[in-house]
């Protein structure tokens, strides 16, 4: 026969938890973990019992178009001579003032020793299409050459100085403002080989740091000698001497010699595009 242990299975039952209790706490377990999630979301959102959603604010970009400002018109010259550089890379210079005559011969902005081409204006007009064009030297062979450009590829200013070269008294001067501010002996070309004559201007300036024969200083001129063999094809320079014995003979090769005073009068007051008036 078995024995019972009764005070044992009342220990078991007393610590014994029913389903159904354990399935109301788990459910009361679950809504306050939800009330605790729940709650401070709606106190966040003003307490409404809706669901608050935050957008960024749409920045609406506005692209503002600055308009492209128009070059300034080129002024044009009215007092000639006048001197100056291509506002463009290169120029047709034609025979008459109009956008198809004949082409005398193409301008580039920089000569092919790489300095800035100076030209030089003698008047202007009013061209076949209604633009200003002006009538300007040309440096090439024949000496006196001159041609037509539109007057929006240059930019011109007045001349204030002249050279002035007298082959029969073999002197130079110089003027600034109308006045006459140098008057010296020079050199000119000897037989078979003579100065040209007529108008032309400056066409370059530069110091002969190598060439001592050239003197202090010289400027090339657009005048071309009858020595085509000649440096640069026979261009015509006006510059010193180390030779100033020479001075007042018919010497060169088409050059004018000038004295190395006269070279430093020349450096301070001809600048580029001074006219040149060489007369016998």
């Amino acid at each position: 026969m078995a024995a019972v242990d009764t005070p044992r299975r009342y220990d078991l039952r007393r610590y014994f938890v029913s389903r159904p209790v354990l399935i109301a706490s788990v459910v009361l377990g679950v809504a306050g973990f939800a009330a605790a999630v729940v709650l401070p979301t709606r106190a966040l959102a003003g307490g409404t019992g809706t669901t608050t959603t935050t957008t960024a604010p749409t920045t609406t970009a506005t692209t503002t178009t600055t308009p492209r400002k128009s070059p300034p018109p080129t002024k044009v010259a009215s007092v000639f001579p006048a001197a100056g550089g291509l506002l463009v890379n290169s120029v047709p210079v034609r025979k008459t003032p109009n956008p198809r005559g004949s082409v005398i011969k193409v301008m580039h902005m920089f000569r092919s020793d790489f300095r800035p081409q100076e030209m030089l204006a003698v008047r202007k007009t009013t061209g076949s299409d209604g633009k200003v064009w002006y009538r300007v030297s040309i440096p090439m062979r024949p000496n006196g050459t001159y041609g037509w450009i539109p007057a929006d590829t240059v930019s011109l200013s007045a001349t204030h100085s002249q050279i002035v070269v007298n082959l029969r008294s073999r002197t130079i001067d110089i003027y600034r403002f109308g006045k006459r501010r140098w008057h010296g002996p020079v050199a000119i070309g000897a037989p078979g080989r003579e100065t040209p004559v007529g108008h032309f201007y400056v066409a370059a300036r530069f110091v002969p740091y190598h060439d001592p024969f050239l003197g202090v200083f010289a400027v090339e001129t657009s005048a071309y000698s009858k020595l085509t063999e000649w440096p640069g094809g026979g261009v015509v320079g006006i510059h010193g001497t180390s030779l100033p014995q020479l001075l007042g003979k018919a010497v060169s090769h088409g050059c004018v010699r000038v004295s190395n005073l006269t070279a430093r009068h020349l450096r301070s007051l001809a600048p580029l595009g001074t006219p040149i008036w060489i007369k016998k």
